[in-house]
Parts: C-alpha cells; structure tokens; sequence
C-alpha cells in the first residue's frame, strides 16, 4: 500500500481565476484543485516541496494523502493531474481528488524489470522497455507501488507482454493482455554512407536528414484550467506521464 501523507492545503482567494494562480506561484506555491463526488471543487494552495517529494517518492502519484483544508474536516485524495512549466521543470499546477477507501480505483502502476536477459547478455542484443506503466483496478489499500517482473529469462526477440506480469491477488490488469511490456531486439545497423553515395549514382535520391525534434515537455496533464473540474467527473486513468 502506498505511503500516506498528511498535506495541509489553504483555501485561496480568486477561485480559479489564472491571475490568482500567478499570485500563488509567486509566493511559492502551488495552485490545485480538490475534488471529487459530492463535493463542490475547493481552489487550494500547497507546498511545492512536499508536492515535489511525492511525486518522486517510490509510490509517487498514487500515493494517499491525508488533505487537510483550514476550516474543513480532513479527506483521503491522490494526485491524480500535474503540469510542469517547460522551461524550468518547475511544478505549476496539480489535481486532487477525492477518494474513498472502500471504493475500486482505475490507475497506472510502475513496471520495474529485474534482471539482465539472456538475449542481451549472450547475443547482443538490448532490452526495450515499450510500457513503463500498466492500468490496474484496486482497492486504495492494495495500490502497489511498483510491479516487479524477472526477464532474465528472455532471448533474442522474446517479447514480454502483460499476461505474463506476476498475478496480484487484489489487483486486477486491466491493460490489454497481449500488449508488449518489453522485448529483447537487436541492435540496428547503421546504413554504410558508401550504400547512400551508390544511391545517388544510380539517380535514386538520397535518404533525407532526419529533421531535428524539439525536447518533449516535461509534463503530464492538460494545461492550466480556467474553469475547475465538474463535481463528480471521472480524470482520465494515470496519470506519467
């Protein structure tokens, strides 16, 4: 189950109007939001370090929190949705919600491969892990926290696909069962420049330069809202990210 954590959250003034949430973040906080089924959204302002500790704690984002808003009473709630501004990798924003210990929960679990696979150790080859996160169904106190699997045993072009992730008792993979967690592939060959100069004699164009791509942002989740979640509404499972 993951670590619990008590985070204390004040209410902030402006709602969820963007020119608020500049405020916040320029005292040092976060903005979030809280919510969740029978409950009206709640505009909050946490500490960034703690915020920061958790997502990169072993359980990460589906750890429990303990929220306690001044002037309410105490409730459980993950971080379900976070943005990083992506020029600095610093935390702007995140999602809270609600969350009832006797109720099922859909969420993303952590693949950890353990072990180095035949295919790599003897035949050259390199391992690809192709999922980094499966969707599992489970009771907020059977959350693992990682899913540990051996694939020491995989051979050149083995393939690990979900069917085969350990059974957890509690815990259901809800990820289709063929899909390809990891698999063992050889090592690409690059083309010999002498193979592209003989395409051009012979009038074939030459292969084009692959165009640069801009870094991926890091982040995860939509952009900073201008209107809070509707009570009640279902995030999208995983939150990555």
């Amino acid at each position: 189950m993951p670590v619990q954590e008590v985070v204390t959250a004040r209410p902030r003034e402006g709602k969820f109007n963007k020119n608020a949430a500049r405020r916040v973040r320029a005292a040092g906080k976060i903005p979030a939001v809280l919510y969740g089924p029978g409950h009206d959204p709640v505009a909050v302002e946490l500490d960034p370090r703690q915020i920061t500790r958790i997502l990169h704690s072993e359980s990460g984002h589906n750890t429990i929190i303990d929220v306690e808003v001044t002037g309410q009473p105490a409730t459980k709630a993950m971080i379900v949705d976070w943005q990083y501004e992506p020029i600095n990798d610093r935390l702007i924003h995140i999602d809270l919600k609600r969350i009832a210990l006797d109720k099922l929960l859909h969420l993303h679990v952590r693949v950890k491969l353990m072990g180095i696979p035949v295919g790599v150790k003897t035949e050259g080859g390199i391992l690809d892990q192709v999922m980094r996160e499966v969707e599992v169904e489970c009771l907020p106190a059977d959350i693992p926290s990682h899913i540990d699997v051996d694939v020491s045993h995989l051979e050149m072009h083995g393939v690990l696909r979900v069917n085969e992730l350990p059974k957890l008792s509690k815990v259901k993979y809800l990820t289709s069962a063929d899909a390809t967690v990891a698999h063992v592939v050889a090592i690409r060959e690059e083309v010999a420049p002498a193979a592209a100069e003989a395409a051009v004699a012979e009038g074939e164009a030459a292969p084009a330069a692959a165009a640069p791509t801009e870094p991926e942002v890091a982040r995860k989740g939509k952009a900073e809202p201008e209107a809070a979640p509707a009570a009640g509404k279902k995030p999208e499972a995983g939150a990555k990210k």
